[in-house]
């Protein structure tokens, strides 16, 4: 039979129907509230490939190397064409269609992918394949294909080659299931997702949940105890908008909420405890805790979706401190002296020192050695990636030593003055990135997990109507960025993708060709879409001064400038080098055309209306709709803050402050000098007031603001932009729950201010 309704399936038919269905088939069979539907298996998509002899054309096709943007393009796009363009055999049109008209009389149905290696503990295809809402009639048997189509996009193609997954054993079952026309529905975990411990968590925000799921709105959160039922936090947020059903298209559109409703509280006391009740039995029934999508219409409780909880770290509800407390430091002490400097990433970590004088010395750093160097470079990332901790002499919070070192969780202390030379090659040493102390010795408990760290320790973030991103500067670190539960990531710096090149942009062009440059670009800001979806991702274009590039082989062709911070950076670079600059554009241009729509363009550096408008017309020759994609730009100078007004109308979608070189072009202080360093104060006045300016104009024009530099890790300055209304704040990885929080606190303070 070409289909199976979930009455006959259960949950070890994955690879006839997939995950998905197999989960929904299982569900019914423990007499759970499951929508009726019925699924086109797997073995159904195979035949048809078969039968209508496709399937060697097809697999040949995606035999191709992934890592090859263009070939990779060029695949998913001729595969996904044969599929659609290849009849469906009559037989299978009329069993589809038959099974449907059972479901009653033009029922609108979901109709999902679910792909037979989805929803598995070790791997998340979730969001890869195709998902069409309020599908009838005839139109049913077009999205079945299509959702078969959707199995060789590339996303899906590069991840599945990325987790070795041969294309040939790889299937895809559809499930058709009669839509729930939601009065409100949500997410539910049954269990803490991070510690397992018995609490559930329930988001829930008025319509379909598409809207809860895509992030279009900010939903209720509520924390129950599993075993009590005693509500143990809730926030009620403002619910702007909700997805409904056309009933004249019969298409899923977006809708305001209607005013009395957008602070009301969707569930009720009797909801929340049907919720968790039927969290409690799934959780029994499964043996192991749920991630559940549910819905209520009219009254009645439906669950669409049940899969497994992987983010629980093992051991994690065993319990307590191992032996409390009781083991002390263990030191061994090889003499020399005591190093300090800034503290610039949070704990302990011990190892061998090894001193490095340049760039060849690299290969002598192992796993769990502490890289101690005059300053770093974008050419160490690889070595610090191997390294347990960072020790520099030079340098500051922001310098690249911190902000790479932060983002990789290694522990670091900077601008150590003379830890090159008090220090010895092969000593033992432990530093505290906190304190920013470096001791002689090894501590054999200094140990730490750079994602886990910064995992949140409750399972959802605080709801808040002020977004939460979070600042990322290499590919590597995206793994250890998403875990934090932010937003989004409200700077992804291009530069350090291509400064690790080793080369400048024009000398590997003309050693690699433009593909492959291009190719670089599309692999690194990919890398991070990916851990993204479908939260965006705002990637900053070029932005690096030519001191840096005059490191690089092809430097000596770069300009000397007595101050590159004001010199030759930013769009001024990429606007006077208008086709090494499209190459960078050709990027994103191919980022989107593999379905990377979460990827958000951010031009550095502007000045006035006249760069944006010469850096969008770049945009549009390379093929990117403006219209389509979101983009804007960094206000970083006083011209750019003072002339937003012109800004606003080239069409920007969105102004980030990069407080760095704002302040610091604002008070005539280069925040690399040591001499006027304690003058460096983003809080100043004039910093706040060019701020406000900013954001009073861009809401005016219905254009987002957010915040990038090392300020929105400030408690102050976090402060002052939720009090004046800014759309976003993003702050370095370690710091974001301590955003989410202090805006949480504000955003409370201002709802009570405007009561009383």
């Amino acid at each position: 039979m070409a289909v199976l309704w979930l009455d006959d399936i259960r949950g070890d038919d994955l690879e006839t129907v997939g995950g998905k269905a197999a989960s929904l088939g299982e569900m019914t069979s423990a007499g759970l509230p499951v929508p009726p539907a019925f699924v086109v298996t797997a073995d159904t998509y195979r035949s048809f490939i078969e039968a209508t002899g496709i399937d060697d054309e097809l697999f040949e096709l995606v035999d191709i190397e992934t890592e090859d943007s263009a070939a990779l393009a060029e695949a998913a796009d001729a595969a996904q064409e044969l599929i659609r363009e290849t009849p469906m055999p009559e037989e299978l049109h009329e069993e589809i269609l038959g099974a449907y008209d059972e479901l009653g009389d033009e029922v609108p149905v979901a109709v999902r992918s679910s792909a037979t290696a989805e929803d598995l503990p070790d791997a998340s295809f979730a969001g890869q394949q195709e998902t069409f809402l309020n599908v009838t009639g005839e139109d049913l048997v077009d999205k079945v294909r299509e959702c078969w189509a959707s199995l060789f996009t590339q996303r899906a193609l590069y991840y599945r080659q990325e987790q070795g997954f041969a294309e040939e054993v790889v299937d895809i079952a559809v499930v058709v299931q009669q839509m729930v026309d939601a009065d409100k529905s949500g997410v539910m975990f049954t269990s803490h997702p991070s510690t397992g411990a018995p609490v559930v968590t329930i988001e829930a925000a008025w319509g379909l949940g598409e809207a809860v799921v895509s992030g279009a709105v900010t939903p209720d959160n509520y924390v129950v105890d599993r075993n009590t039922g005693e509500i143990q936090d809730k926030t009620v947020a403002e619910k702007k908008v909700m997805h409904v059903r056309d009933g004249e298209t019969g298409e899923t559109v977006e809708r305001e909420v209607p005013a009395e409703k957008q602070t009301e509280q969707v569930l009720s006391a009797a909801e929340l405890e049907q919720l968790r009740e039927t969290g409690e039995m799934i959780e029994e029934y499964y043996g192991e805790p749920q991630d559940v999508e549910w819905a209520i219409y009219d009254g009645e409780l439906y669950l669409l979706q049940s899969r497994p909880i992987t983010t629980i770290s093992e051991g994690a509800t065993e319990g307590g401190v191992a032996d409390g407390g009781a083991a002390a430091a263990q030191t061994t002490d090889d003499g020399g002296g005591v190093v300090s400097g800034l503290g610039a990433t949070p704990g302990r970590a011990s190892g061998e020192a090894k001193i490095i004088e340049n760039l060849d010395q690299l290969d002598k750093i192992g796993e769990g050695d502490i890289i101690v160097a005059e300053m770093t470079t974008p050419d160490m990332v690889p070595a610090m990636k191997r390294a347990a901790g960072i020790v520099t002499d030079e340098g500051g919070t922001t310098s690249h030593a911190a902000i790479v070192s932060r983002e990789l969780g290694v522990p670091a202390v900077v601008g150590a003055e003379t830890a090159t030379r008090q220090l010895e090659d092969g000593q033992y040493i432990t530093i505290d990135g906190e304190k920013g102390s470096v001791e002689p010795g090894a501590d054999e408990t200094a140990d730490h997990d750079a994602v886990e760290e910064v995992r949140p320790d409750t399972p959802v973030k605080p709801m808040t109507a002020t977004r939460v991103k979070v600042n990322v500067s290499i590919p590597n670190a995206a793994e250890r960025a998403a875990a934090t539960g932010a937003d989004g990531v409200g700077l992804l710096r291009i530069e350090h993708m291509i400064l690790s090149l080793g080369k400048t942009p024009e000398r590997y062009i003309e050693d690699n060709g433009t593909e492959a440059y291009i190719d670089q670009i599309v692999e690194g800001v990919r890398t991070v879409a990916e851990e993204f979806y479908p939260r965006p991702v705002r990637a900053r274009t070029l932005d690096a001064p030519t001191d840096e590039f005059r490191q690089l082989d092809g430097g000596e062709d770069e300009p000397e400038e007595h101050n590159p911070m004001l010199g030759y950076r930013g769009i001024r670079r990429s606007l006077d080098r208008p086709e090494v600059f499209k190459y960078e554009l050709e990027a994103f241009r191919k980022l989107y055309a593999m379905g990377y729509d979460n990827v958000e363009i951010m031009l550095p550096l502007v000045n006035d209306s006249e760069d944006v408008l010469r850096a969008k017309r770049l945009m549009e020759e390379v093929g990117i709709d403006t219209e389509k994609r979101s983009w804007g730009v960094m206000v970083e100078t006083p011209a750019a803050a003072l002339g937003i007004e012109e800004m606003a109308e080239t069409g920007i979608d969105f102004a980030s402050f990069g407080t760095n070189d704002l302040t610091q072009y604002t008070l005539a202080v280069d925040r690399n000098n040591e001499n006027v360093a304690d003058r460096y104060d983003a809080m100043h006045p004039s910093i706040l007031e060019l701020i406000s300016q900013t954001i009073e104009t861009c809401r005016e024009h219905d254009i987002e603001t957010s915040i990038c530099g090392q300020a929105g890790s400030d408690t102050e300055m976090v402060r002052f932009l939720v009090n004046e209304g800014v759309t976003s704040i993003s702050a370095n990885i370690d710091a974001v729950r301590d955003v989410q929080h202090e805006v949480k606190r504000v955003e409370q303070r201002l709802l009570l201010d405007s009561v009383r």
